[in-house]
């Protein structure tokens, strides 16, 4: 996935109002920027770090520019959820990640369950349909790998009940967890900031829902699919394969 709009740098003052961000600019001016995330954002933000923003060509937007990516002391990390389908359809599409290839069909947004739309479907000759979720995931966990969620999400909860349904009913289900920033060993649900939703993911994977994690590689302006981290299960205060 390549941003084609225009990158300005300035460095990061604040985020608030949940969807804005300050941003200071090379002659001292503020820039107010959207900053396309409903997360907490906690282990992104560090104050005077440089932030990459995408200028839109839109002259009816109220803030030009958008939050693209934040650079962290181990590199890029990227903060616009909405790109992050993007890469993921983009590397589904190309048979780049391992164990989705040779779905010619990949089609995104498509309704199914109870008032839900998988972010995709795969169809392949001689292959069962695979529903695929896709999950941005940023937050540090304490022993050094990256976690989702970083905040409570009722969402989340909801995809992994479609996931579960979608499997019973004979379908592939896969929860994709696309690790967007550059350092981290491993990936493991946030049970520190919900606990409904790590034990849900336990229970899914347990009835067949396939756990996927993958790195991102951040390179502005393109960011794509890298290489597999391993899926970890916290049990107090230890760690153990999430995937058997």
């Amino acid at each position: 996935m390549v941003v084609t709009e225009p990158l300005i740098e300035g460095r990061l003052i604040r985020r608030y109002a949940r969807f804005l961000m300050d941003l200071r600019m090379p002659d001292g001016s503020v820039l107010t920027v959207h900053c396309p995330n409903s997360g907490s954002m906690e282990g992104c933000l560090e104050a005077g770090a440089p932030v990459l923003a995408s200028r839109s060509a839109n002259p009816g937007r109220k803030y030009a520019c958008t939050a693209e990516w934040i650079k962290l002391e181990a590199g890029w990390c990227g903060i616009n959820t909405h790109r992050t389908n993007l890469i993921a359809g983009e590397a589904l599409r190309a048979g780049r990640i391992p164990g989705l290839e040779g779905y010619g069909d990949v089609r995104a947004e498509v309704p199914y369950g109870r008032r839900s739309r998988a972010d995709f479907l795969l169809r392949g000759d001689g292959l069962p349909r695979c529903y695929v979720e896709v999950k941005n995931t940023t937050w540090p966990t304490p022993e050094g790998g990256v976690g989702f969620p970083d905040a409570v999400t009722e969402r989340g909860l909801r995809h992994l009940a479609e996931l579960r349904r979608a499997k019973r009913e004979g379908a592939r289900a896969v929860m994709l967890f696309l690790v967007n920033r550059q350092d981290g060993a491993h990936f493991r649900a946030a049970g520190e900031k919900d606990p409904a939703y790590a034990k849900a993911l336990a229970a899914s994977v347990g009835a067949g829902v396939e756990a996927m994690a993958f790195r991102v590689r951040i390179d502005p302006p393109e960011a794509v699919v890298a290489e597999p981290l391993p899926l970890v299960r916290k049990c107090r205060e230890t760690l153990k394969p999430l995937v058997p």
